[in-house]
């Protein structure tokens, strides 16, 4: 994991105790052990900037601050071709591959720019003598401070509450923003700037075979660039491999790309997820490694770690922009090690908003924008609703609902949920993720949404890399396109059958189910810090919530948790000691 922070002067240079200050709290932001964080720093006139990382040596390439053409650089993330970097900054519309942000310096002059789908993260603020540009939006807030308070814009997560991530470019934190996707903010002698370049509007949908297919080889070849550089490791890529779409993809495009690779699949070996995971690994002649859950006595009961030491943990790695409802990747040392996983593979099908439609109507469509901005309304203030429409309207004004939605999961689901959650992995490692890439994610928002949403890109995506898998059956619903398809034609292929889903009795969660004792435990936390949650929450709604002796809806207890926490000084703060696990009861120990 790298984290990055820019500084820059309005006037003359950057006073030496702001230098300091940045040195003593990125033990704060930086949510890893103090004694793996290694630093480089750049200063020149008016502008400072400094890189630190927890990778434990400088194998890794680009390193944390190159020069390059007169100007010092940083990379958060990675690039799908390293030597790219002498290509920065660039424009955020020059369809660069990779997965990242990038940092700029020289004399003068500070810039950061993020990716199409902003999943590392720019954050910013100024103040009357400085602008700040970081990786953490933590460690810009503390930079913009005069001492060491935090001040948390309360209004803003509201949107935490509703669904436990950002809907808007606000952070919990006074005064810092997220840089938008395809965006590059500049400092030149003290004066800021902010150019954002759109996304791609979607092409109309191909008229006819030929034209489908070239829009599917664009996109494979920008697939293909992704894994390029995989090729010269020293040791194959571990794939997580299931029966359904998106991990089918990769595997497909590590075979066609001749990357060497294993895969592993979780499951017994009666669950589709582990037969059909057997049939593509033979089909494509790699190694296939089942890890079968442990196979202990049905219990009644679980212990789960106490909430407020899983919130302290959720918002030092999420920053109070992940809920701690969420279950967050914890620390290991980092590791080289390959690895690969599905992560963000809705992006090729139209995004998960779209992917919730049964009703692809207007007025449904628009529904579902509504709704996801503006959901529990009852338990708001009048003023949080009203910002909550706010963010919406820009949203619901859009004429094409599909590209919306298609929009919103890019700007929102991605760039701020998955990027805040992602950084519990990152401390572990900087794996390669396909769907995430800066050039895929362009090629795949330039088709048409009705086409991808249809399932059929990515099914022509897996018969242009693996032809052989063409006949090994989807797990769960069939492939959307092949719905009441017919061979008709001695040319034309029909998918065969989806193998349903098998219930294994495990579907049993104490997140889902957190039963009287953690309800408790929730309830106490929030209903005790109510005057913190007035802004924005309605407290006959908030007690309303915990009237019974087990939530009806979880999830928006934890959202409501972790926000009270983050308000009441949980982090940054000393991490909570001696806290007892809370038990958890089944629900129906019978079943």
């Amino acid at each position: 994991m790298r984290v990055y922070l820019g500084i820059a002067a309005k006037h003359g240079e950057i006073p030496l105790p702001v230098l300091e200050k940045a040195r003593s709290v990125i033990e704060l932001a930086f949510p890893v052990p103090p004694d793996v964080i290694r630093g480089r720093e750049w200063h020149g006139r008016g502008v400072s900037l400094l890189g630190w990382t927890n990778e434990p040596d400088d194998l890794r390439l680009p390193p944390l601050l190159s020069e390059h053409g007169g100007r010092i650089i940083g990379l958060n993330g990675h690039l799908a071709d390293p030597a790219d970097v002498a290509r920065l900054p660039r424009d955020p519309g020059d369809p660069l591959g990779g997965c990242f942000s990038s940092w700029y310096a020289r004399d003068g002059e500070l810039g950061a720019s993020t990716a199409i789908n902003r999943v590392c993260p720019v954050f910013h603020a100024e103040t009357p003598d400085l602008h700040l540009i970081g990786s953490r939006a933590l460690l810009v807030h503390l930079m913009a401070q005069p001492g060491d308070r935090v001040e948390h814009d309360v209004l803003a997560l509201q949107t935490m509450v509703r669904q436990g991530f950002f809907l808007s470019d606000e952070t919990p934190y006074k005064g810092v923003s997220a840089l938008r996707p395809s965006t590059r903010v500049e400092v030149r002698d003290g004066r800021r700037v902010i150019i954002e370049t759109p996304l791609p509007q979607a092409a109309p949908p191909p008229a006819n075979r030929r034209a489908k297919r070239a829009a599917v080889d664009e996109l494979a070849d920008a697939l293909l660039a992704t894994v390029e550089p995989l090729r010269s490791l020293g040791e194959p890529v571990n794939l997580a491999l299931t029966g359904g779409r998106d991990t089918r993809v990769l595997a497909a495009l590590l075979h066609a790309a001749r990357v060497p690779f294993r895969v592993t699949t979780n499951g017994l070996d009666t669950h589709p997820d582990v037969i059909i995971a057997r049939r593509i690994a033979a089909e494509l002649k790699v190694e296939h490694t089942v890890i079968a859950p442990p196979q202990t006595a049905a219990k009644d009961a679980v212990l789960v770690e106490h909430p407020l030491a899983r919130a302290w943990e959720t918002l030092r790695t999420c920053e109070g922009m992940t809920s701690a409802y969420e279950s967050i990747v914890s620390y290991l040392p980092y590791s080289g090690k390959p690895t690969m996983s599905g992560q963000s593979g809705e992006t090729l099908r139209a995004g998960s908003l779209n992917l919730l439609q049964t009703d692809l109507g207007d007025k449904a469509l628009l529904r579902r924008i509504t709704t996801t901005f503006c959901k529990d309304d009852k338990l708001f203030t009048a003023e949080a609703n009203e910002h909550a429409r706010e963010l919406a309207r820009p949203w619901q004004e859009r004429p094409n609902r599909l590209e919306a939605l298609d929009h919103i999961y890019i700007w929102y689901k991605v760039g701020r949920w998955q990027a805040s959650a992602r950084a519990g992995a990152l401390r572990r490692g900087d794996p390669v993720r396909p769907f995430l890439d800066n050039r895929v994610v362009r090629a795949a928002l330039a088709l048409d949404q009705r086409w991808r949403l249809s399932e059929e890109v990515i099914y022509q995506l897996v018969l242009r890399f693996a032809p052989r898998l063409r006949d090994v059956p989807i797990e769960g619903k069939p492939w959307r396109f092949a719905e009441g398809l017919t061979r008709r034609l001695p040319w034309t292929h029909v998918p065969p059958p989806a193998m349903p889903t098998v219930k294994t009795g495990g579907g049993w969660s104490w997140r889902t189910s957190p039963g009287p004792a953690l309800t408790d435990v929730l309830r106490r936390q929030v209903l005790g810090s109510l005057d913190a949650l007035a802004p924005i929450v309605n407290p006959d709604e908030a007690r309303a919530l915990f009237a019974d002796p087990v939530v009806k809806k979880p999830a928006l207890a934890w959202h409501l948790y972790t926000v009270s926490a983050l308000l009441t000084g949980l982090y940054p703060g000393k991490q909570p000691e001696g806290l007892e696990p809370i038990t958890v009861s089944r629900p129906d120990p019978g079943r």
